[in-house]
């Protein structure tokens, strides 16, 4: 299994927008309701944003990031950040059920 964090700070005057498109995209992911891939999305109060997600390989990662909604997201991503976002692989070391080991 392949984790992933992945962290940003919105723009102020486009965290909304951006917190629509991920609604969206969990709309679809629930709808479509893929196995092999695990995702979560938190907010903090200064608009950092951050994406958790799981998956067993390219081919089930692939059941998010092609998902329409996914891709609207991504589409203009970069016009609603501060900065660049930081993308890392990390490891589980401690996990109460919220990603799948």
């Amino acid at each position: 299994m392949t984790n992933i964090i992945i962290r940003y700070q919105t723009k102020p005057e486009a965290t909304q927008r951006n917190t629509e498109l991920i609604e969206d995209v969990f709309r679809e992911l629930s709808a479509a309701a893929p196995d092999g891939v695990a995702y979560a999305v938190l907010r903090t109060d200064d608009n950092t944003f951050f994406h958790i997600v799981s998956y067993e390989n390219d081919e089930t990662n692939a059941k998010l990031t092609g998902l329409p909604a996914f891709e609207a997201f991504a589409k203009d991503g970069e016009s609603r950040r501060v900065a660049p976002f930081e993308r890392n692989a990390v490891t589980v070391v401690g996990n109460y059920r919220v990603l799948p080991k």
